[in-house]
């Protein structure tokens, strides 16, 4: 890859190997000449906007902008095949400047060396890198790029080199060559009429020529130009030069040759070493460079690095500084405070403000004793200087309040586990930036860097796996690249392996006091107890997320006081909070931290006490989730719960979380399913099962069919081992309808079977009931309509005896089907409607749309289509505003029958391709099935002959998949009409569709 030269300090000139890279057209150059001005920062599209249309960009810039980079890239690759050097990155795009050269860059690299030697007393050194530095500029900065912004930052350069010309000019006089300067300090002077330092370095010049005269009258021009021009007299520093001249002061004279300079107090540059292996973070980088727009402002900038150990915070803080040190030339102060450093107590400021202040120049005898005085002095010393101060590792705002200096010249940087926004904002320019994990992409970037070898690149499925091992976070990525650096007969997935053991991981990642364990416990050891214990319980809880009343729960107090204890468990970087949920904030842990939580409560906890802090937060999920299915089914209905002890919420709480049910179980969806699995695992088979068959509402309605069986298969293996037989029964008949849903009858039919014997034995007439309603439905799938009809009678006379009111209403619709299936359209549309009626009474909005579509197929076997279609549209209603996908289906489906039988055939065929697509989408192969056939149908009645055809054979392939033979045959019979060129009319078409 070739190296790509930039130079801005003068018109822009892309080159590579010495030849031009051509950009084309004014944006083009406006844009590159932004991003030039701005290397490894991101510049937003909102800024090149601005830039490109000077203020005023129309409303497709953000669109034109990407098309301009897009073609940037292009020319760049194509000149010189560099494809990374434009980085899209939000709110904008980056220059990511690399191994590249750019003019500014070095310029400003040069400048700072030359800076730094002449404070060291080296003027020579001094000016050769001054030389270098303007030896760089070709004519004004971005010449021929007309953009204000530009044109802004080109001022600033110019302004830089006009300071540098000044600098230089100084030191070649402290040298001695004022003959030699006054020819071109003449001609600079008349350039530049109005720079004081330049006016004074030639009347000194010419003083020490023995021009005395022209000195003086150098001041007197001057004088006229700044009061004709401005009104004002010259500054101090001119002035008393004047003075001086006119005393023949033996302060201008030189020095003899053989003094040598006194050097000058050192500049402070107390920052460690940047990390070798630093990764990413340019996002961050971009947003701790706000800090640099506001130097000089009436406020002191002031950033904050906060993130929990091991994130990296002290890396990204070191690195930016690095960065941008040639900001600060009066200095870089660093001091570690050890707000959380194992044993060692936090650094008193006091003592801090002494180095520093030493660092400064200040004579030891010279610092007060007192903070108070040290921070006062502190102040003064730093009053006009620009220093950046990092302090790293800061406990509190005490702790770093005396060190922030009085104004907005310098910038200070603090890293700490506390965010101090609270004290930082309003006060400062204040700019906060939570550090997270590293992406997915930077994680093993950082392990191949730090492992030093390609067995990353070559297993990346493995560097995948044991970056999320790691919790992507920094310190932890080291170690375990630093492990396999040191073990090269190790595979990627030797250390991965070991790391999958939750038992062993931190150990494997806390070889040493500087290990993960290690830094998480200075953060666990100073929480308060209940803080603390808090803490230790969440740990021990294997759901991914949670809200603050699972806190409570596992406490057993009030969710206001959780609630301020896992804030205080935030604040400490133990837990991140999570974007709220029904209105509700939810948190989670990193997985190490979850491991070093759930370490703490073994070692601290007794196990009676854990297992009595799970129960009760598997009691509130469980009492939730039985409210919000009587919420959703008008009732405690279609369930049978345990002897499980719940744990209850306040009202209002229980109010609020389930304003919408399913929503919140949605919101729950993952913790259930882990809380399943724990309790399972921790032999809590009531809570298990109990669990699990009431967050059928959510697995069913919601589809989540693995969900569904996950739960149910792993509460049915706890109840077997506890020999709990209500648990496996209720198991049994959950799976089995589960079976009936993915239409494997045979299956189901076993588990339903085994259940009801089991229900039966302990006489709970309610499993008995509900198990009888699906065992009719695995008859009338076998087509045995008259022992489905019997088994569907006995469940609703039990339904009917133990006021299981909606699974009555449910019956009740089964029957229907069941009758019209047997032939019977008058009986079925009874039914029906004495289904409808019962769901109505009941207030829930799924099982009346159950009945609904029910009774829209009656009506439709009557020849009533208009009935049938008011009766589709209001199911069609209904499920719509309750989120279900499958009842959608069945009514869009009913629908489009309804409108081809009263010949609105244009719009049923609409509508059924929404049935396939919503029927495809669920999925119900079932009902995509129905769907298709239907539409075959009105296809055929359009002379669609190709397209129904298609739709058939689909239908038949889906009806073969989930074993429904009769249905599979009437697909047969259509496409041999199809295939004789026979003719098929609607009532013989409807024949063949009709249940």
């Amino acid at each position: 890859m070739l190296q790509v030269v930039f130079r801005i300090l003068g018109p822009l000139d892309v080159s590579a190997d010495g030849r031009p890279v051509v950009l084309q057209g004014a944006r083009q150059r406006t844009i590159m000449s932004m991003l030039l001005l701005a290397p490894n920062r991101v510049v937003s599209v909102d800024t090149l906007a601005d830039a490109v249309w000077r203020g005023s960009p129309p409303a497709t810039a953000r669109n034109q902008i990407a098309i301009c980079v897009s073609a940037l890239r292009k020319t760049i690759k194509n000149a010189v095949g560099v494809e990374d050097l434009l980085v899209t990155s939000h709110p904008g795009y980056m220059l990511y400047a690399g191994e590249h050269r750019i003019d500014a860059v070095e310029f400003e690299d040069r400048a700072a060396k030359g800076r730094e030697a002449a404070r060291r007393g080296r003027p020579e050194e001094a000016c050769a890198h001054f030389e270098e530095a303007l030896a760089m500029w070709r004519g004004p900065a971005l010449e021929g790029v007309l953009a204000e912004r530009v044109e802004a930052e080109a001022a600033r350069l110019t302004e830089m080199r006009l300071d540098v010309y000044e600098e230089h000019a100084g030191l070649r006089l402290q040298l001695g060559q004022h003959r030699e300067m006054i020819g071109e300090l003449s001609a600079f002077v008349r350039e530049h009429p109005l720079r004081e330092q330049a006016k004074a370095h030639l009347m000194l010049a010419q003083y020490r020529s023995g021009r005395r005269a022209e000195a003086l009258e150098t001041y007197r021009d001057g004088q006229r130009l700044l009061a004709g021009e401005l009104g004002i007299d010259p500054g101090p520093a001119l002035q008393e030069l004047h003075e001086e001249i006119l005393a023949d002061s033996p302060k201008l004279s030189l020095p003899p040759e053989t003094t040598a300079l006194v050097p000058q107090p050192t500049v402070p540059a107390h920052l460690p070493p940047s990390v070798a292996s630093f990764t990413g973070r340019h996002t961050e980088l971009a947003t701790l460079d706000r800090l640099l727009d506001h130097l000089d402002g009436s406020a002191l900038p002031v950033g904050s690095i906060t993130g929990t150990g091991g994130v990296g915070k002290t890396a990204l803080a070191v690195h930016w500084a690095h960065q941008v040190a040639a900001r600060f030339p009066d200095g870089q102060l660093f001091a570690d405070m050890r707000g959380y450093d194992g044993e060692e107590t936090p650094r008193r400021p006091g003592a801090v403000l002494d180095r520093f202040l030493r660092a400064l120049g200040v004579p030891g005898p010279q610092i007060p004793a007192e903070q108070a005085e040290r921070t006062a002095l502190f102040r003064s010393v730093l009053d006009g200087r620009r220093v950046l101060i990092v302090l790293d590792n800061a406990r509190s705002f005490q702790q770093i309040r005396p060190l922030l200096p009085g104004n907005g010249r310098s910038c200070v940087l603090v890293t700490s586990r506390d965010s101090m926004g609270g004290a930082l904002a309003g006060d400062y320019f204040f700019v906060p930036l939570h550090l997270g994990s590293l992406e997915q992409d930077e994680s093993i970037a950082l392990l191949s860097r730090v492992a030093g070898d390609d067995r990353f690149s070559g297993d990346p499925v493995g560097a995948a796996r044991l970056s999320e091992l790691c919790d992507r976070l920094p310190l932890a990525l080291r170690i375990a690249a630093a492990r396999l650096a040191a073990k090269p007969h190790w595979s990627v997935r030797t250390l991965v392996a070991r790391l999958e053991d939750q038992h062993r991981r931190l150990d494997e990642l806390s070889l040493d006091e500087r290990g993960v364990r290690a830094g998480l416990r200075l953060s666990y050891r100073d929480l308060p107890p209940d803080t603390a214990r808090m803490f230790r319980l969440l740990g021990t809880l294997g759901v991914p997320d949670f809200a603050a009343w699972a806190g409570a729960a596992l406490l057993g107090i009030d969710p206001v006081d959780a609630e301020d204890l896992i804030e205080q468990l935030v604040d400490a970087q133990l837990l991140e909070p999570l974007s709220a949920t029904t209105g509700h904030v939810r948190y989670r842990f990193q997985d190490l931290l979850r491991l070093f939580a759930r370490e703490c409560a073994e070692a601290e906890d007794s196990e009676e006490d854990r297992r009595a802090a799970t129960r009760r937060a598997c009691g509130a999920w469980l009492g939730l989730a039985g409210e919000a299915h009587r919420r959703v089914y008008g009732g405690d209905y279609t369930v049978i719960h345990g002897p499980a002890r719940l744990h209850p919420l306040p009202g209002h709480l229980v109010g609020s979380l389930l304003d919408d049910p399913m929503e919140w179980f949605e919101s729950e969806r993952s913790s259930i399913t882990a809380l399943v699995e724990q309790a399972a695992k921790d032999d809590a088979s009531a809570y298990a099962w109990d669990l699990a068959m009431t967050s059928v509402t959510l697995f069913q309605n919601r589809n989540y069919l693995e969900d569904w069986r996950h739960c149910g298969e792993r509460a049915l293996e706890a109840a077997v081992r506890a020999g709990d037989t209500l648990g496996e029964a209720a198991m049994l008949h959950s799976l089995g309808t589960l079976e009936i849903v993915q239409w494997a009858y045979d299956s189901a039919h076993e588990r339903l079977s085994l259940a009801l014997r089991l229900f039966e034995a302990q006489r709970q007439d309610q499993g008995r009931a509900l198990v009888l309603r699906n065992l009719a439905l695995c008859e009338r799938h076998r087509g045995d309509m008259d022992r489905a009809r019997q088994m569907g009678h006995r469940s609703l006379e039990i339904f009917r005896a133990v006021g299981d009111h909606y699974a009555e209403a449910h019956v009740l619709g089964l029957l229907a089907q069941i009758e019209l299936e047997r032939g019977d359209p008058q009986a079925s549309l009874v039914l029906s409607s004495e289904a409808v009626a019962r769901s109505r009474g009941l207030g829930t909005a799924r099982g009346e749309a159950q009945s609904t579509v029910r009774l829209a197929e009656a009506l439709l076997h009557q020849g009533d289509g208009e009935r049938a279609e008011e009766a589709a549209r209001r199911a069609l209603d209904l499920v719509r505003g309750s989120g279900d996908r499958r009842g959608e289906a069945h009514a869009l489906r009913t629908l489009g029958e309804a409108l081809w039988r009263r010949g609105k055939t244009e719009e049923a065929e609409a509508v059924l391709r929404d049935a396939l697509a919503t029927s495809g989408k669920v999925p119900d192969r079932y009902l995509e099935a129905r769907a298709a056939i239907v539409l075959g149908c009105v296809q055929v009645l359009h002379a669609d002959r190709a397209g129904a055809a298609g739709s058939f054979k689909a239908a038949e392939d889906l009806f073969a998949d989930v074993g429904a033979p009769a249905w599979q045959e009437r697909c047969t019979q259509l496409l041999a009409v199809l295939g004789d060129g026979g003719q098929l009319d609607a009532q013989r078409l409807f024949a063949l569709v009709r249940p």
